[in-house]
């Protein structure tokens, strides 16, 4: 005859104390995630656990109700690699903005042929001749509605950290990083680049003919003209970032250029309020150019 579930081998009832067996009247297994959250927060409050603790729990938990919308950075923050240009052009611009790889694109933003790893690029220091072709690697595209979990798994198990998001119609929508996952549940990690809050308002690039300048948005723009030796208008804004708005009419994006009288802009870091931090080109007008060659 089969023992008694509650019987051992002797025949006898295993040992259990009284609080053991209140204890499994008035706390049962939890039945749902809410109920474990609330035992964590509860294991918190009688500090268990600390706050770091239960918040690396939650974000694990939070990453599973994620898709890939939700953490991308949205197309139009995307910084590229127009591979169709030459490398001197677009180098300068890619060492600056701090970034370790970025989409190489043939002219079209949606026609992405790969992933340059920046690391990649320091053979075209050292060889004489350089086959960009050769380091390009290949690009991952994923759809809006990857879970975030599943997606992270796929990063670790195929040591890839960066993957194109594409909309139902096939047109890239944005992009994610391993980081952008992880972020979700450790929090904010910071680098280099976005320790933003002691870096001076502007830094030289460059010297020369052609000097170039990455510069706060939030600089006053009279102090901007004073550095670069520009005159742009003081009555019209009072910071280099409102004057930009104000000569745009609208807000530029991470990675756009354009140009306002002899000076030439990359946003290299932006957001959908607020213009962060750029990158200034001072060029030389083409007729002034011209007078230097005749003289």
């Amino acid at each position: 005859m089969p023992e008694h579930p509650e019987t051992n081998h002797t025949g006898q009832k295993p040992h259990r104390s009284l609080l053991d067996r209140l204890a499994a009247l008035v706390s049962p297994e939890p039945e749902s995630r809410s109920e474990l959250l609330n035992i964590l927060h509860d294991a918190h409050s009688r500090r268990l656990i600390d706050a770091e603790c239960l918040s690396m729990i939650q974000g694990v938990f939070q990453v599973n109700e994620l898709a890939a919308r939700d953490l991308m950075v949205p197309r139009s923050q995307i910084y590229t690699i127009d591979i169709t240009r030459p490398i001197d052009e677009w180098l300068p611009e890619v060492i600056e903005s701090g970034h370790s790889r970025f989409p190489a694109i043939m002219g079209d933003p949606d026609n992405v042929v790969g992933i340059i790893l920046i690391k990649d690029m320091l053979a075209y220091f050292i060889e004489k001749e350089f086959d960009l072709q050769s380091i390009i690697r290949p690009v991952v595209f994923i759809p809006e509605s990857k879970r975030a979990n599943v997606l992270l798994r796929d990063f670790r198990a195929n040591r890839n950290h960066m993957a194109l998001v594409v909309d139902e119609y096939g047109s890239i929508a944005g992009l994610i990083t391993i980081e952008d996952i992880l972020e979700e549940i450790v929090g904010e990690i910071e680098d280099e680049y976005d320790d933003d809050d002691d870096e001076s308002e502007i830094r030289i690039i460059k010297g020369g003919d052609n000097p170039a300048w990455r510069v706060s948005a939030l600089m006053e723009l009279s102090d901007f003209n004073e550095a670069t030796g520009t005159s742009l208008d003081e009555e019209s804004a009072d910071t280099l970032g409102g004057y930009i708005a104000n000569e745009l009419g609208s807000l530029p994006h991470t990675g756009d250029t354009f140009d306002i009288n002899d000076l030439h802009f990359l946003v290299l870091k932006a957001d959908n309020s607020q213009l962060h931090y750029l990158m200034v080109e001072k060029r030389t007008p083409p007729s002034a150019q011209a007078e230097q060659i005749s003289a």
